[in-house]
């Protein structure tokens, strides 16, 4: 029998095809997934605990309800089930990191004269984008040999609008690097068709711009033009040279998407190629993290997902190449067609050229999930054995799926600021990062009771939103749509010992919120102190909970510190700047001395004439300068 009280009744969940959530006690979105039947899907979840594989139990045992909404049909479901796991971020759902951000050759199609350019922004608008390529070397100096093929704009909008406003052409243009109309050299309309030609060439198009030079080379050679002709001569020797940067692996017709893939039970690496014309014009690695039991075809399922559901119509070629088949492959072909609007297949790489690059990208794939797992500080049976560890050691009713540390940071009493980092499921979470600025104060304890006040206030009222950046910038000019504090914490870890753990304490109760746990880790012994008690729980020194508590107490600190130090050399160069005959050496050399502008306010025109090089001219100039 199953042990979960939250279990529909077998004649509650419908057959019908559908998306279904998992939520904790909080209402936290856990785990999202779809469903041809969604009465056999659940079942499956609610069979006895002991069948089930470790993470799906712990993640229906974490969960406090289970929900599903109804579609008409299996394509519907799975556009859903896409939205709902980029709109809650599940922390079961598999969990993807790209390996790195890689640089793409991106055509600004939306301007007036399109320009190209090197960017790892995917959010131009109207940009159309090829790549990604492992090297911005490899971006820049495919974009030399194009440009001497289909010369067009490369300077910046800043150039262009003042080339194009003087009459005069932008420097670019001056020495033959860029062919737009601030070149002076073509029209607006002459240019849009030479960029046409780009895009069309990138796109896979190189056979008929090969042979339109070629005939176009002979023509001017037959008419003795041979100037025209080592031209075209030119032109080809630089599209050879581009061809050449990327061999010829399938057929040149052929557009495609490959994807290697490499898993073990609680990683997976993939390799994705980018082919157009028969040729790799990019690749893509990207680790995941399968926080719960999900087979090879499930994985692709959500792989293609990710790759798709936010890709434009251009993106998506004829063909993906997989290393098995999804059980919904044909839903998952309807939709791809109906987001690119033209046919689209999946099939599995099993013979000739197709078969052999699928081994050298699931080979890339293998090794990438081994340097993945070298670098990992911790494995998921780590982490789940620390949650577990710091629930029992703690006394909590449930493991702490989400920790939020605290820390603060001053110099003397001065630009005082506080940390917020986030683990969620052992890991941290740094999009969530927070930090505070704080009154001048010397007490800690004030600081931290003050800090977490403003964050508790905001679990009555989420529907507002955080009020500093993950950077701390509280000054910021430009206003910018910032992350929710979105759920509410299991636990609370303070760095410091008693009375840092009775200030948070504090807070907590004069915010009605005790029912969050709490503790703080004192670095001298490392000892564990919980609220109310006199003696602190020691963890062994090999506990896997206490191993947590230290990363996320360090994390809290190293956050703390670097915003403070940031904000303390911008407050001080800032002001100080201002002074006529203050250098950057001289400015420095005061920070290093006094640390903040407030500690230079209160100082003595003898005092500043202490460090050397500053005499006392100068030091009445700081010193009324700083009276203003």
């Amino acid at each position: 029998m199953s042990q979960l009280p939250y279990r529909p009744k077998p004649g509650e969940i419908p057959t019908n095809p559908g998306v279904y959530r998992f939520r904790d006690a909080d209402g936290r979105v856990l785990y999202v997934g779809k469903a041809k039947n969604l009465r056999a899907r659940l079942s499956n979840y609610f069979a006895p605990l002991r069948s089930l594989h470790e993470r799906t139990r712990r993640m229906v045992t974490t969960a406090a309800s289970v929900e599903w909404t109804v579609v008409p049909t299996d394509v519907d479901s799975l556009q859903l089930e896409y939205m709902w796991i980029k709109e809650f971020d599940p922390p079961f759902n598999v969990r993807y990191r790209d390996d790195k951000s890689y640089p793409f050759m991106a055509i600004t199609l939306g301007d007036e004269a399109p320009r190209v350019m090197v960017t790892r922004n995917r959010r131009i608008p109207g940009a159309k984008y090829f790549g990604p390529y492992p090297k911005v070397w490899a971006v820049h100096d495919t974009i030399d040999l194009l440009i001497k093929v289909f010369p067009i704009r490369t300077c910046s909008d800043a150039s262009y609008k003042k080339a194009m406003q003087s009459g005069r052409p932008c420097f670019p243009g001056q020495i033959g690097r860029c062919g737009g109309p601030c070149s002076g050299k073509v029209t607006i309309e002459e240019h849009r068709a030479i960029v046409d030609d780009f895009v069309a060439f990138m796109a896979g198009g190189d056979q008929r711009f090969t042979r339109e030079l070629t005939a176009r080379m002979r023509e001017a050679s037959a008419a003795m033009d041979y100037e025209s002709a080592a031209g075209y001569r030119d032109k080809l020797q630089a599209i050879d040279a581009v061809l050449n940067r990327s061999a010829l692996v399938l057929a040149p017709d052929t557009d495609a998407d490959l994807f290697g893939i490499a898993e073990d039970e609680l990683a997976a690496a993939v390799q994705h190629f980018v082919i157009r014309g028969g040729r790799v014009r990019g690749v893509r690695a990207t680790t995941i993290e399968k926080e719960i039991d999900i087979d090879g075809a499930d994985l692709v399922d959500q792989v293609l997902q990710r790759t798709y559901g936010d890709a434009v119509a251009a993106d998506i070629p004829r063909q993906v190449l997989v290393p098995s088949l999804p059980e919904d492959a044909g839903d998952l072909e309807a939709w791809l067609r109906d987001r690119r609007g033209k046919n689209v297949t999946i099939q599995i790489a099993q013979r000739g050229r197709k078969a052999e690059l699928m081994k050298t990208a699931t080979l890339n794939a293998q090794q990438a999930l081994m340097l993945h797992k070298t670098r990992r500080t911790s494995d998921y049976v780590a982490r789940t054995q620390a949650l577990t560890d710091l629930q029992e050691a703690l006394d909590l009713p449930e493991a702490p799926l989400r920790i939020e540390g605290f820390d603060v940071s001053h110099l003397s009493g001065t630009n005082v600021v506080a940390s917020m980092v986030v683990f969620e499921d052992g890991l941290p979470r740094k999009d969530q990062y927070r930090s505070f600025g704080v009154p001048e104060t010397t007490d800690d304890t004030d600081s931290l009771y003050q800090v977490l006040t403003r964050r508790l206030a905001y679990l009555d009222r989420p529907e507002e939103q955080a009020p500093e950046t993950g950077d701390g910038s509280e000054e910021s000019a430009a206003p910018r749509k910032r992350p929710r504090f979105a759920y509410r914490p299991q636990l609370l870890v303070v760095d410091g010992g008693k009375p840092q753990v009775e200030a948070a304490a504090r807070a907590l109760a004069d915010a009605g919120h005790e029912e969050i746990a709490l503790c703080g880790i004192a670095k001298r012994l490392e000892e564990v102190w919980l609220p109310g008690e006199d003696f602190p729980v020691i963890l062994p020194r090999t506990s896997e909970a206490l191993y947590l508590l230290q990363r996320l107490r360090d994390e809290a600190h190293r956050f703390a510190i670097t915003h403070q130090r940031k904000r303390r050399k911008r407050d001080i160069t800032s002001v100080l700047a201002e002074v006529p005959g203050l250098g950057d050496a001289r400015i420095k050399a005061l920070l290093r001395h006094f640390g903040s502008v407030t500690a230079l306010k209160n100082a003595s025109v003898a005092e500043i004439t202490e460090l050397p090089g500053i005499g006392p001219k100068l030091a009445e100039s700081i010193r009324a300068h700083l009276s203003r």
